[in-house]
């Protein structure tokens, strides 16, 4: 089994410039190998230029550049052109499909956001220090980075990454782990309704309110923008030092209401719902299951050993009765907003036939 990590990185002032100049570089193989396939398909002979023939090319490439693509992990950038090459094949595969074909794009350097590392120790390590307590991670051309480590990493660490969001870094880890024993059946049965007006409700009558993470960032997102329209469109370069900040104070609040949604976590008693999309709605049922003994699937809820709810009701063989407390409707059975009275207030829904839906929804 392999399991994904993402962890926030404190680099330096001179790592955080060797961090851009990283991903500027990489950017620029991806696109000088994109142009050399666009002029060799142009040419007469209509030449087709594979991964193998541009990886080969890399020893050359590095010599002759030894300051910008030299300094860098040579898998690094392989893996930057396996990226263009498989962009490529979903190209070919759409195009014999019939479906659009989407031909691969050149990459700005602020659209360039991601290198890989496909093996750890080659280029990158993990825990470069383990006789220090803080965690560092170490990238070829830059150095040991901090990393704010917030939990454990079991397993063997196969591939890492490095990832730009906005004014942060994060590194990404993918470990190889043993699968989990099945944990074992309690003959409970529980039944999950997911709304809107509340996030969940419960068979036992219990709701867990909606977080309303876009409202609550409403307000200042407002005035960010406010502050972002008083200045003059104008390219990226030609921004001021106050314009860039009005940018990235709006990007940030625009980007926090999705990272509060993909990190919800929802812990019922013996039961723990993970990492479900807040616009899922409908009626979800689970067999309980006992808490001892097993690998935690949920860190954040503080109940390391409670199984979780996957899509596909199979995999715990869900073959009890529906409560007949919790039902549902077309949408999901929707109370009415609280404090308003209102059904239609509490969604704010741009299609009518949405709202004639959740309209036509009520408890029972």
């Amino acid at each position: 089994m392999i399991r994904a990590y993402k962890f926030l990185l404190r680099p330096t002032v001179r790592q955080d410039q060797a961090l851009s100049e990283m991903l500027a570089d990489h950017c620029s193989l991806y696109n000088s190998a994109l142009q050399e396939r666009r002029d060799a398909y142009r040419h007469v002979s209509k030449t087709s230029v594979a991964y193998g023939m541009q990886s080969a090319q890399l020893k050359d490439i590095r010599a002759f550049d030894p300051e910008r693509q030299g300094r860098w992990s040579f898998s690094s950038q392989q893996a930057t052109l396996r990226r263009l090459d498989k962009a490529f094949a979903a190209f070919f595969r759409r195009t014999k499909a019939g479906d659009t074909p989407g031909y691969p794009r050149f990459r700005g350097v602020n659209w360039f956001d991601t290198v890989d590392f496909p093996r750890n120790g080659d280029g990158c390590r993990w825990d470069s220090t383990p006789h220090d307590p803080v965690t560092r991670v170490r990238f070829q051309g830059v150095g040991h980075v901090k990393v704010n480590q917030h939990r454990p990493v079991t397993g063997k660490v196969k591939t890492v990454s490095i990832k730009r969001e906005g004014r942060r870094w994060y590194v990404i880890l993918t470990a190889e782990q043993t699968a989990p024993e099945p944990l074992p059946k309690t003959g409970s049965v529980a039944g999950i309704d997911l709304g809107i007006a509340n996030f969940l409700a419960d068979s036992g009558g219990g709701f867990v309110p909606n977080p309303r993470h876009g409202r609550k960032a409403a307000t200042k997102l407002e005035a960010a923008q406010q502050a972002l329209a008083r200045f003059p469109r104008v390219r990226r370069d030609k921004r001021t030092a106050n314009h860039q900040r009005a940018v990235n104070k709006v990007a940030g609040l625009l980007k926090l209401p999705r990272e509060e949604t993909e990190r919800e976590w929802v812990l019922v008693p013996g039961l723990v719902l993970s990492r479900v999309p807040r616009t899922v709605v409908g009626t979800l049922v689970a067999r309980f299951r006992s808490a001892s003994g097993a690998n935690g699937s949920c860190p954040r809820s503080g109940n390391a050993g409670a199984g979780s709810l996957a899509p596909r009701a199979a995999r715990y063989g869900l073959d009890s009765p529906l409560p007949h407390r919790i039902t549902h409707g077309a949408m999901g059975a929707v109370p009415s907003d609280a404090g308003s009275g209102i059904p239609g207030r509490a969604f704010r829904s741009p299609r009518r036939q949405r709202r004639a839906a959740w309209a036509s929804c009520s408890w029972r």
